[in-house]
């Protein structure tokens, strides 16, 4: 009988050691999610308190998404968030077509520069120059736009129109030009010989970019006798 204690008690002792035992990680993981809901729960009071209360009314979907961007940016420099738009651009770009104008552009004075027409598109037929300033778009005014969002403008569906108001230096006045769309062919590789070697420049990564280098070494190589090809430079 006396063992038969002894054994229960023993029982029971292993049993709190166990409970013991397995019930800390448990905790440890609870304490955990609780502050981590608690850090929420602030959040979620800033996001409301700056919604009432800030200046002007804030947009909501740009308050979330800029504390997202915050947070993937506390991570490291190359992680971001992308909206829906966002993402659909990217696949664009990816994708190396779309239906635009065929312009390179950048941003200078709050204007949109020109900064080469892409040959045989249909900027270029139109008589769009590179240096050309493009002051509004279908008669918005491109200052206040941000780049993308000119961009944006400028592509859309295939055989549609878009009037662009351009400023050249030269011009007396500015210059009106209509512009139908077309389907834009990116160019991910760009190439050239010079003194018997190729030099290859890698413009942008898409679905065309491996079948675009191809093509360029083979028409480096049509150029250039074997026997006489020095190599190629990658970039």
């Amino acid at each position: 009988m006396r063992k038969l204690s002894l054994l229960f008690a023993g029982a029971l002792m292993g049993a709190s050691a166990m409970s013991l035992v397995y019930g800390t990680p448990g905790s440890a993981a609870n304490a955990a999610g609780s502050e981590t809901y608690k850090q929420l729960a602030i959040f979620g009071d800033i996001f409301e308190r700056v919604r009432a209360n800030y200046v002007t009314p804030p947009d909501d979907k740009s308050l979330v998404e800029n504390a997202i961007n915050g947070m993937l940016a506390s991570l490291d420099p190359h992680s971001s968030y992308m909206n829906a738009e966002q993402a659909q651009d990217m696949r664009v770009q990816t994708k190396g077509e779309f239906g635009g104008l065929g312009i390179e552009v950048t941003m200078e004075n709050d204007l949109v520069k020109v900064i080469t027409p892409i040959d045989d598109t249909p900027a270029a037929k139109a008589g769009v120059l590179a240096g050309d300033y493009i002051a509004k778009i279908d008669g918005e005014e491109v200052r206040g736009l941000t780049l993308n969002d000119a961009v944006e403008k400028m592509r859309g569906p295939v055989n549609t129109p878009i009037k662009l108001t351009i400023l050249r230096q030269g011009a007396d006045k500015p210059i009106e030009l209509t512009v139908v769309r077309d389907i834009i062919k990116v160019k991910a590789v760009k190439y050239r010989v010079e003194n018997d070697i190729g030099y290859m420049k890698i413009t942008s990564f898409t679905e065309k970019t491996y079948d675009d280098l191809e093509n360029a070494i083979e028409n480096i190589k049509k150029q250039v006798p074997n026997d006489k090809l020095k190599g190629y430079v990658l970039d």
